[in-house]
């Protein structure tokens, strides 16, 4: 899968122990940084070797057989089909501090990015790179590249919190003995640590860089107002504020706000995405599928790949020729569930919704993010367009020998209508997965402000997202209805994106229930038991237990954080090992 960054004319330096240090060797090996920052092109080697280390949601399309599939299929919205996927190990409980296949995002995916950072902020010279007041993207150089280090730095410690709850806060290249001593700073502080990072960097870079088609992929001020925003909702949310703090909530709001102002008085604001017609049944769809870097919705994002293998990974097992699609992210009944009617409800709350023709009056967004039995997919420009077919054993999108459906779904979104015959030219389209995008600060406003009781000021801004697709607007609710919506809202905005995960966990979603005791709820509240649709014939279904997992495994507070690699504690006792975990 190529990837490309777009605005990066220096290729990724790699200067042995000195851009990949670890605990046991920091720097000098081969280079030095005195040789290294005495050089403008190694320098700037430097600054795109930080930006690898970015969170990346296609990371693992590239290593299909152990991670080639959403990492939604960790959460209630999607299972994975392929028996080898690790996000198997995380839905039942089966991993521990040694060596399981998610230690990478301590160390490998962040800890050694921020060093890297690090490193770039306290060695790049002015006198090499240019510190000179100019006009445009380039004034002070140097100074703006510092402060995408350390926004960038910021981002990958949120990661981190994300992750494993208390991170160490690394904000120098420590030495030897304090890396053997350090000890983790609690979620909540670091979260607002994060926060004031982005204060010191948001106004020092460009809100936006008047030369996007170079610079797109680059950090920029409105990435540090949008990541303050996130790690303050993530600070106020119950995870974080076990007291429910109404101001934690204002300072959320306040900062969601914030961007929204900066970007209101920008003269290119970014905006949601619509077609050139404003369709509601296309405007969530090709969102995904337009050339990211002139999306006007993408604040960030990691990379751009010109690959197929999201199609290939995430499509229906039928689809065959040149290639064959395998279906790995089957999403579950919960989610599809968790779509509403056309006239705004829940589907248990509509007395419209057809029970025997489920998928029809919904959310537009149901149709351009899944695709179940009957969905209409493949090249228009080909005979290889027809209905998708997950009848239970005879269908020809239910199972084959390398890909198949335990739910009855497939994935549609970041997915391009490409051909599989055998004599198709081969086509690969650009993707690219937004770490951040405007929906999720419009969500984020009407989330703080509700929770903040300001459920008034709260409506106009969740109710932009839903008007995209022509959902009706939300109104007259009380403080926790609108919460419910909202959250709702965020699931089927952001599936897929990479927020699922965390967002079950900072709202403590697993709380109050069991696999037993949720059963009398809806499939879409329900958050242990997962569940998919059988399709005995083309036309007659029935709803049942998802086939290979159908419960999941989640222990409070153990789960809500991944274990502290043991091969970390083993270097540094002092980080302290995440209840539940200890050996």
């Amino acid at each position: 899968m190529k990837k490309t960054l777009i605005y990066f004319a220096t290729a990724m330096l790699t200067v042995g122990g000195f851009t990949s240090c670890s605990l046991d060797k920091e720097v000098d090996l081969t280079f030095t940084a005195d040789n290294v920052f005495a050089d403008e092109d190694m320098t700037r080697g430097v600054l795109a070797n930080c930006y690898t280390y970015l969170p990346d949601a296609f990371y693992g399309f590239t290593l299909e057989d152990a991670l080639g599939a959403f990492k939604d299929c960790m959460t209630d919205n999607a299972t994975p089909y392929w028996n080898g996927l690790r996000y198997r190990s995380v839905l039942q409980d089966t991993y521990d501090a040694t060596g399981h296949y998610f230690a990478e995002y301590y160390l490998d995916r962040n800890v050694r990015g921020i060093r890297v950072c690090n490193q770039y902020m306290e060695n790049v010279r002015p006198e090499v790179v240019g510190n000179s007041q100019k006009p445009g993207d380039d004034n002070k150089l140097c100074d703006r590249t510092i402060a995408e280090a350390r926004l960038i730095r910021a981002l990958l410690h949120f990661d981190l919190v994300g992750w494993f709850g208390a991170v160490p806060i690394e904000d120098h290249t420590l030495t030897q003995q304090e890396a053997a001593e350090i000890t983790r700073t609690p979620a909540a502080e670091a979260l607002q640590w994060i926060a004031n990072e982005c204060d010191s960097v948001k106004d020092v870079l460009p809100f936006r860089y008047a030369n996007e088609a170079e610079n797109w992929g680059r950090v920029n001020g409105a990435a540090a107002y949008a990541l303050k925003s996130r790690a303050l909702l993530y600070l106020a949310s119950p995870l974080n504020n076990p007291s429910g703090s109404a101001d934690l909530w204002q300072k959320a709001a306040d900062a969601a706000l914030a961007f929204i102002a900066k970007n209101n008085a920008s003269s290119n604001p970014y905006k949601l995405f619509t077609t050139e017609d404003n369709d509601p049944n296309q405007n969530y769809y090709k969102c995904f599928t337009s050339t990211p870097h002139l999306n006007p919705e993408y604040i960030l994002s990691r990379s751009e790949y010109k690959t197929s293998n999201i199609e290939r990974l995430s499509l229906p097992c039928g689809y065959t020729g040149k290639q064959t699609a395998v279906g790995r992210t089957n999403p579950t009944q919960n989610f599809v569930d968790a779509y509403e009617t056309i006239n705004g409800l829940p589907i248990d709350e509509d007395p419209k919704f057809d029970e025997n023709n489920p998928y029809a009056n919904r959310d537009p967004r149901l149709e351009q993010t899944i695709l179940h039995q009957g969905s209409i997919w493949g090249d228009p420009s080909d005979d290889s367009r027809r209905a998708v077919n997950v009848t239970y054993g005879t269908g020809e999108d239910y199972q084959a020998l390398h890909g198949g459906t335990t739910t009855g779904y497939y994935t549609k979104k970041f997915c391009f209508e490409i051909s599989f015959k055998k004599n198709a030219s081969e086509v690969d389209n650009p993707h690219a997965c937004p770490i951040f995008r405007y929906a999720e600060i419009l969500l984020n406003a009407a989330e703080a402000l509700n929770m903040a009781g300001k459920t008034d000021e709260a409506y106009q801004y969740v109710n932009q997202v839903r008007a995209r697709v022509g959902m009706p607007a939300y109104k007259g609710m009380t403080k926790d209805r609108l919460n419910e919506r909202i959250q709702n809202e965020r699931r089927i905005e952001l599936c897929f994106e990479d927020h699922r995960f965390f967002d079950e966990r900072r709202w403590k979603l697993f709380e109050g229930k069991t696999a037993a005791s949720e059963k009398s709820l809806p499939r879409y509240k329900q958050v242990y038991n997962l569940y998919g649709i059988r399709w005995t014939s083309e036309t007659e279904f029935q709803y049942v237990v998802e086939e290979k997992i159908g419960v999941r495994a989640f222990t409070s507070p153990k789960n809500y954080y991944f274990p502290i690699p043991d091969a970390e504690l083993k270097k540094n006792p002092n980080l302290g090992q995440n209840s539940g975990w200890e050996l």
